[in-house]
């Protein structure tokens, strides 16, 4: 016999988006499950995502501003802090999550076989893997992947929509090479037969501005320290091929000689250490197939990106084809002790830049993050650059290897995010608030795509979910007015020019 919980709002994933989301729920009275896949929360927030996208700080309020400010206590600080330590950030959600009595499940995943129920437009429960039985009046997805909303029937999108689709700029296969000309993309130099490089693709795939299936890249944001005290060095990784850094060695052949990794400080001896260039700790092309993947597939991803990352540092560091120079750079840096302690001072947080995409009866589309065509129903601000991650490398018109998919346009203001682009067409799931895999197009979902605002989307999600609980439980026919007048109370800042 399964083991049945039932709740007013079941919260799937304890992102920083799904601990908040709990935590307004709860303080408007409905009885909340946040279920966890792993064994921490926050997300990217506690996994090493420590040099916050801010973009614009005017346009962060309510519970989002409020983690922001209680980072900040903890640094003795006033106002708000962007910087911070992972240990930091979890011990601020954990305390929030302990003050308000928010019941955590951890290690509880999706059954993506026959996991979701439903009746009609609505899911009544879900079922976990370990057989357990969650019922639910409302249900929020705030995982990374979508999982949830995946298998409650609603439409989504992965990979990238040509430019001609929404009439945008952005989409699509994109120009954008970080690499230094030149790089010959075969094994043996000048010999097409010899094959191509790993991970090189012959050509872009279409044109620039045709749609594909490809997702930009992911990383893990590594906490790096240089304090002697408090270092673990980084080792040659067991499953090391010399052959995964060969572009590495000839970018620096053809003159790169900076920007392999960021080493942003969060504090005065610890990093915040992402991609920096287009040979980097981004593992590109490699992801493509995740947001699909089972678990058991998405986990060797995980592996493979955690074996190219620490082995791309440790060549950085050590490897003789490195001049001396760039080793000593890098060769200072290692794992921090105090963080990570129970996954080996590595995050467990692999960078899910982008997954699925709802697609609902809105968009969001360059055209709303440019402010050319406003949503008038807003429920918070998006206000980070257009921010797009290499997807590939293939062999440019000139031979050589070039890196596709990035780009990076700041905006001149913030922008509205609509609630449609949260919750689901009606036909298809009535009882469901998507606020991390909102409905965006990829080059929008670039700016949105920032924890600020999954935190800010969370919380409204939450709110729209209280006021649809209230009334016939139908997240599609909550009245705008009603949900502004809420998030306005609750601090909210959805329009920076009223």
């Amino acid at each position: 016999m399964n083991q049945e919980e039932s709740y007013d709002i079941v919260i799937y994933g304890g992102t920083a988006a799904g601990i908040v989301a709990a935590l307004q729920a709860k303080s408007m009275g409905k009885s909340v499950v946040v279920l966890e896949p792993s064994r921490r929360i926050g997300g990217m927030t506690t996994g090493g995502l420590g040099d916050t996208d801010i973009g614009m700080e005017e346009a962060v309020g309510g519970l989002s501003l409020e983690f922001y400010r209680r980072i900040a206590r903890k640094y003795d600080q006033d106002g708000a802090r962007w910087l911070f330590e992972p240990k930091v950030a979890l011990e601020v959600l954990l305390e929030w999550v302990k003050e308000s009595q928010i019941e955590v499940v951890y290690g509880e995943r999706l059954e993506l076989q026959d996991g979701v129920e439903k009746q009609g437009t609505s899911i009544t429960s879900i079922q976990m893997e370990s057989g357990k039985v969650y019922r639910g009046q409302i249900f929020i997805d705030a995982t990374y992947e979508g999982d949830l909303m995946a298998k409650s029937g609603v439409s989504y999108v992965t990979g990238r929509e040509s430019n001609a689709q929404y009439g945008e700029t952005l989409n699509g296969i994109h120009s954008g090479n970080e690499l230094p000309s030149g790089i010959d993309p075969y094994i043996v130099k000048g010999v097409p037969s010899s094959g191509l490089l790993r991970r090189v693709n012959p050509n872009a795939g279409g044109r620039f501005g045709d749609g594909d299936t490809n997702v930009q890249a992911y990383n893990f944001r590594m906490c790096l320290t240089n304090n002697p005290d408090n270092r673990l060095d980084i080792q040659k990784p067991e499953g090391y091929d010399e052959a995964d850094y060969e572009i590495l060695f000839r970018a620096i052949e053809q003159g790169q000689s900076s920007k392999f990794f960021k080493l942003n400080r969060v504090t005065a001896d610890k990093t915040d250490s992402n991609n920096n260039s287009g040979i980097s700790t981004d593992y590109n092309g490699m992801n493509h197939s995740y947001p699909e993947a089972d678990y058991a597939t998405r986990e060797q991803m995980w592996h493979a990106h955690r074996i190219y990352q620490q082995g791309y540092v440790w060549t950085i560091q050590n490897h003789p084809r490195v001049p001396e120079d760039i080793r000593a750079v890098y060769k200072p840096w290692g794992l921090a002790l105090d963080e990570f302690t129970d996954s080996n001072h590595w995050t467990p947080q692999l960078y899910v830049r982008e997954s699925r995409r709802m697609v609902s009866d809105y968009v969001v589309t360059e055209h709303a993050v440019r402010r050319v065509d406003e949503a008038t129903d807003s429920i918070g601000m998006g206000s980070f650059a257009m921010d797009s991650h290499h997807t590939q490398y293939y062999v440019n018109e000139d031979g050589h290897v070039s890196s596709e998919g990035g780009f990076y346009e700041r905006l001149k203001a913030p922008y509205p995010i609509s609630y449609r682009a949260i919750v689901p067409k009606p036909q298809e799931c009535t009882n469901l608030i998507v606020p991390v895999c909102v409905s965006a197009t990829h080059a929008a979902y670039g700016s949105i795509r920032m924890e600020p605002v999954f935190m800010i989307l969370g919380q409204s999600a939450a709110v729209a979910a209280a006021l649809a609980l209230d009334a016939d439980g139908i997240v599609q026919h909550v009245p705008y007015e009603q949900l502004h007048q809420v998030l306005v109370q609750e601090k909210q800042v959805l329009f920076t020019d009223e």
